[in-house]
């Protein structure tokens, strides 16, 4: 039979003295992942916005007619 490699929570956390480095390692990369997962959302978030912005300008543009040159020909 196979021996556990830790026989206790608190030897696992402590990685034999390198649980520092592994669980701040993991801790990084997990916060970094989150704050790119906020950042992208916010980044979506606004870039909905600004299409919808330039949509409705866009919608107001085409509804006007262009008055300027187009004089009708009697």
């Amino acid at each position: 039979m196979k021996q556990p490699y830790f026989y206790s929570v608190s030897e696992f956390i402590a990685m034999g003295e390198h649980g520092v480095f592994v669980w701040s390692c993991w801790a990084i990369t997990v916060g970094m992942m989150l704050v790119f997962i906020l950042y992208s959302r916010r980044q979506r978030q606004a870039l909905i916005k600004q299409l919808t912005i330039q949509q409705a300008r866009q919608a107001q543009r085409t509804t006007k007619a262009p008055t300027h040159g187009n004089k009708p020909s009697n």
